[in-house]
Parts: structure tokens; C-alpha cells; sequence
């Protein structure tokens, strides 16, 4: 073999070897770096998306920061030791835990990473897409060969018997070729070969050729143009578009979400603490009630029913204790953590509760819903991508037309003792047209009126989804109203309750009041104290609710939200 022609498919080789040596290191770069240029060009189109997104989860899960619980709760019974030590997880905390550890978030994360890669991909194919092989064989054949020995001299002869000859020799092949879908629907594809055979027994020739050529298809009815080449890539950018879109609603729905979570589990616990309190007091009113019956100034009827009181008061303070601590297990469960982690909630952030009404009525709240809800963005984007695929249908009716042309040059055939370049004076080229009529277009008949059908369909949806909008957020506006209120009846409520139950001891401590008459100030006090709580917790959440479906609850990137006192439409 030449030096020129070791030289050329020496290079192919090592330019494959190279490809394949690159580590799987390089490749996850590779992949982050494309994924992240996705990133940079759409997320400044959606609000709540601005940043750098990144998949990593480089923080190690680490509570150490985190206040520890010093005074236990007694409300918790025996339960109470348990919580010494545990890290105290205020709702900021919470929120910033779940964002970086929580496995949902995670995976979301991970999906939209992938659609981006996705996209990235689609962008490819429409880049010059290169590829190379190269081949090399080690051929032994063996061939018939007919002699005859002289009796004189014992030399062979050339007619006569039959022998075999072995024929050894080394064969090479290697390519490099590129090709390039443009815009205008053409596809071009270049290419470079280069052939090597050499004899390693009898004649010691080398023979080499190599080739150099290109193809063009141009579409110029059926699939030509801007628009149906580039289809598949339009729609690939709106599609990624739509899932940043549903992504940043995510965002909003998981804070609310771990709120909702989160206030549940204090709500969980003040029905603990006011269950506990209740039967404190009923302990008391049973020793009261115990001293009194001792000196025959009450009834053991009156005793007996304190008692059962007493002891139903203990059962609902159990079922609330065990209440609590299932929740608290399934809200771990949500920020990524392991039960097993000992944790509890800042009792502050349920203290800190008040009712922030906003100052807005439901039909300027339907208003900005439609102006923002990114939902609404996507069908209605979606819609015009069903009215852009009727033009593309339309196109698939037509006759299909192609202009291909060809044209390539060789090398000199024949023996060689040296690398032979593709010779200019040895050149092909060919050019035609490619016709199909269109007599059989079933098929695309039914994909154009389908596409009719579709966009119609979209546009009811977009009306129906514009309607649940609608409804959603007045139906949101309401609760919000309904949960203001009920918060308002709970506190007063409450107020009567605590002077009705000093109203009975009072009279018990005179020996006026009767059983049943404490038993049923105690329990109304308990209930509506949890009445308030929940009044409390269920408004902040439909605040939360309503800010988030009217789309203008804003999220950062701990999960923390901005909070709103009032919106008006433009």
C-alpha cells in the first residue's frame, strides 16, 4: 500500500476511533450544553421561567440549619418526649425543601429537560449531519490452474492435469459523506470514497480508486416550500413552548400544594392541643364533681355522665394525636424526606395567620384569568397550529414533483502505485424529473378533511376552556368569600363558647350547674376552636387558590410565593 493511500485511511480510521473514544462524560456535557441553549432562547417567553434550569441536585439534604425543639408539647401525652431534638421546619423552609429534594418537582424537572433535548434534536436534522466508515478485509481465495510436467526436463507445462492456487490479498474501503436538509425542502448529500486492494501473493499489484459525488432532490409541488419542510420543526418549538407553559403552572400548583400540605399538618396539631385542653378541663370537672357527690351535693348520674364524657373526650384526642402523626409522616413524604427524620412544624406560621381579603370583584378576576392564565395561551396556540395544518393537508394533494439531480467524478481504473485522486476530466452528473400523479389520494383526502374537523374541535375547546376558566375562578372568588365569613361566624363563635364554659363553672362551683349543661359548653368550645382554625387555614388557601387560577401568583425560586392584596385588569 502507498503512503498517500495508508495516509487516507489512516486518517479515517483514527477520526472514527476518536468519535468512539469520546467518554460518556463528554456526551452528558454534550447533551447539557444543547438542553441549555433550549433554555436560554425560550424561557424568557414565559413568565415565572427566568433563570438558569439545571436538573442537578448538587445540594446534600441537610437539616442542621434548622432550629431544634426545646420544650416538647405536652399536648402529645407520651408522644411528647419523642419530639425533643427534632428540627423545627418553618413554611419558607418547607417550601425550599420541597423545590430541591421533592421527588415530584425532580421529575418534572427531569421531563422538561428531555422535552428540551428533544427539541434540540428536531434543530439537528436540520444541520449538516456528517458520517464516516472505513473497512478493512484480509481475503484468501484459492483458483484452478491446469499444468502438465515434462517427462524430460520435470518442468511444468501449461496443459495437462489440474492444480490449486492460493491467492492472498488485502482489501480496503472508506468514506466520508455529509448531507444537509434545507429549508426549501431540498435534500443535498455529498460523499467521498476511496477503494484499496492489494495482491500479497503472485503479482504484488495494488489497485486503487476513489469517488466523489453528490445528489440533490429538490421537492417543487408536493412538500416544497418553507413552510411544509419546516413543520415538523415549528411544531416542535411551539410543543416545547406549551410544556414551559405547563411547566410554570406546575410551579404554582406544587406551592400551593405543599401550603395546603403544610397548614393541614398545623391545623392536625391545633386539633390535638385543643382535644388535650378539653379533657384537662373535663378532668377537673370530674374531680369537682367527684368532691361534690362525696358530700352529697350532686348525683352520681351527674358523675357518671362527666366521666363518660370525659373518657369520649380521651378517644378523640387519641384519633386526633394519631391524625396528626399520619399526616406529618405523608407531608415528609412529600418534601423528599424519610419518615424517619424527626421534624415539626413552626406553631408561629398558624399563629401568623390573618384574613387578607382581596379587593376585587369576581368579574374583574374573570378578566385578568383570561389575560393570563398560560393555559389559555396554549389553546389558543394550539388552535392556530390546527388551522396551519390544514395548508399542509391541502398540500399533500397535490402531484408530487421532484427535480434529482446527480454528479460525481472518478478516479483512474486500474493498476496503480500510488494514491488516485478523483480525476476533474472523469465526471458524471445526471438531471430529471420524478413524477407522481395524483390518482390515488385517498389518504390525504381524509387527513385534509380531518384537519377541517380538528379545527373546528379546537376552536369549541378553546370557547369551553375560556368558560371553565371563567367559572373557576368565579366559583374561586366565592369560596374565598364563603371561607371570610365562616372565619368571621367561628370567632364569634369561639368568644360564645369561652364565656358560656366560665358561665358553667361558675355555676358548678356553686353547686348550680348540671352535667350536661358542662359537658356541652366543653365540647362546643373544642369545636369551635377547630372550627376557627380550619376557617383560618381554608382562607388562606383560597387565597392562594385564587391568586394561582386567576395566573398571577408569582413563584420564586424557592418555592417561596409573592404575596398579592389586589389585581385589576387592564
Amino acid at each position: 500500500m502507498t503512503i498517500v493511500g495508508r495516509k487516507i485511511l489512516g486518517a479515517l480510521g483514527l477520526a472514527g476511533l476518536a468519535v468512539a473514544g469520546c467518554s460518556t462524560a463528554h456526551y452528558k456535557e454534550s447533551a447539557d450544553r444543547a438542553a441549555a441553549r433550549v433554555f436560554a432562547q425560550k424561557t424568557s417567553m414565559v413568565p415565572n421561567m427566568a433563570g438558569r434550569f439545571s436538573i442537578e441536585q448538587t445540594n446534600q439534604l441537610s437539616l442542621d440549619a434548622l432550629p431544634l425543639v426545646s420544650a416538647p408539647d405536652e399536648s402529645l401525652g407520651p408522644d411528647a418526649a419523642a419530639e425533643r431534638g427534632a428540627r423545627v421546619i418553618s413554611l419558607e423552609a418547607a417550601l425550599d425543601l420541597a423545590v430541591k429534594h421533592g421527588r415530584t418537582y425532580q421529575n418534572s424537572k427531569e421531563q422538561l429537560y428531555l422535552d428540551a433535548l428533544a427539541l434540540a434534536l428536531t434543530r439537528h436534522r436540520f444541520t449538516p449531519i456528517f458520517s464516516g466508515n472505513a473497512r478493512t478485509d484480509y481475503q484468501v481465495t484459492t483458483e484452478a490452474v491446469t499444468v502438465t510436467v515434462d517427462a524430460l526436463t520435470g518442468q511444468p507445462e501449461t496443459v495437462g492435469g489440474i492444480a490449486l492456487r492460493e491467492e492472498q490479498r488485502v482489501a480496503s474501503q472508506g468514506s466520508l459523506g455529509a448531507s444537509l436538509l434545507a429549508r426549501t425542502g431540498a435534500r443535498i448529500a455529498t460523499s467521498f470514497t476511496t477503494d484499496f486492494l492489494r495482491y500479497l501473493s503472485g503479482d504484488p499489484r495494488a489497485v486503487t480508486s476513489s469517488q466523489l459525488g453528490a445528489t440533490l432532490t429538490q421537492p417543487l409541488w408536493r412538500g416544497a416550500g418553507y413552510k411544509a419542510t419546516m413543520e415538523n420543526l415549528t411544531q416542535a418549538e411551539r410543543t416545547f413552548l406549551y410544556k414551559l407553559r405547563d411547566f410554570s403552572r406546575f410551579k404554582r400548583d406544587f406551592t400551593v400544594q405543599i401550603a395546603t400540605a403544610y397548614y393541614g399538618v398545623l391545623q392536625n396539631r391545633d386539633a390535638v392541643r385543643n382535644s388535650w385542653r378539653g379533657l384537662q378541663n373535663f378532668r377537673r370537672n370530674v374531680e369537682r364533681e367527684k368532691a361534690l357527690a362525696d358530700e352529697g351535693r350532686k348525683t352520681q348520674e351527674s358523675l357518671s355522665l362527666l366521666k363518660q364524657s370525659e373518657l369520649s373526650t380521651e378517644t378523640a384526642w387519641i384519633n386526633a394525636a394519631r391524625a396528626y402523626k399520619q399526616a406529618l409522616d405523608q407531608f415528609k413524604i412529600q418534601l423528599g424526606l424519610s419518615t424517619d427524620v424527626h421534624i415539626v412544624l413552626d406553631d408561629r406560621e398558624l399563629a401568623q395567620l390573618q384574613i387578607v381579603h382581596p379587593d376585587l370583584s369576581a368579574e374583574d378576576a374573570q378578566l385578568v384569568a383570561l389575560a393570563t392564565r398560560l393555559d389559555l395561551y396554549n389553546f389558543r396556540d394550539q388552535t392556530n397550529d390546527t388551522r396551519r395544518r390544514i395548508e399542509l393537508a391541502a398540500n399533500g394533494l397535490k402531484p408530487q414533483v421532484d427535480l434529482v439531480a446527480s454528479a460525481g467524478i472518478n478516479s483512474a481504473s486500474g493498476t496503480s502505485t500510488g494514491f488516485q485522486p478523483p480525476d476533474p476530466n472523469r465526471y458524471h452528473w445526471s438531471a430529471g424529473l420524478n413524477l407522481d400523479l395524483p390518482f390515488e389520494r385517498t389518504a390525504e383526502r381524509n387527513n385534509y378533511r380531518a384537519a377541517l374537523i380538528l379545527y373546528e374541535q379546537s376552536i369549541r375547546q378553546l370557547s369551553q376552556k375560556e368558560d371553565e376558566v371563567k367559572l373557576q375562578v368565579r366559583n374561586d372568588w366565592r369560596g374565598l368569600d364563603q371561607a371570610r365569613r365562616n372565619y368571621e361566624s367561628a370567632k364569634l363563635g369561639v368568644e360564645l363558647s369561652l364565656r358560656r364554659v366560665e358561665e358553667q363553672e361558675l355555676r358548678a362551683q356553686i353547686g348550680r350547674g348540671t352535667a350536661r349543661d358542662q359537658v356541652d359548653a366543653q365540647n362546643d368550645l373544642i369545636t369551635q376552636k377547630n372550627q376557627l382554625t380550619q376557617a383560618l387555614v381554608a382562607h388562606t388557601i383560597a387565597r392562594l387558590q385564587f391568586w394561582n387560577d386567576m395566573g398571577i401568583l408569582y413563584i420564586k425560586d424557592n418555592g417561596q410565593w409573592e404575596e398579592l392584596k389586589d389585581a385589576k385588569p387592564n
